[in-house]
């Protein structure tokens, strides 16, 4: 149990930064699965348009902390790879 302020403050603000960081998270997947979904239903127009909605997110993500560059860099490559495999 905390028992300084600064800890008590530190659990607040780490709470507040998990309920962000999850919609982020959360956005992104969100983006993703747009992309995927054209993909499967085999729609070249939508999966394009999606993947160019997608690819800014992802990089926001990096930008703001939530997914490694890596991380990040291979998504987008493994959608694009499957978007031009259409």
């Amino acid at each position: 149990m905390a028992n300084t302020l600064q800890s008590k403050k530190r659990i607040r603000r780490n709470n507040r930064r998990a309920e962000v960081n999850g919609a982020r998270k959360s956005r992104i997947r969100g983006f993703i699965k747009k992309v995927e979904t054209a993909c499967t239903d085999g729609d070249k127009g939508a999966a394009q348009e999606a993947l160019k909605t997608a690819q800014p997110e992802i990089a926001k993500g990096v930008a703001k902390g939530v997914m490694h560059k890596n991380t990040a860099a291979r998504k987008m490559s493994r959608l694009s790879k499957r978007v031009a495999a259409l």
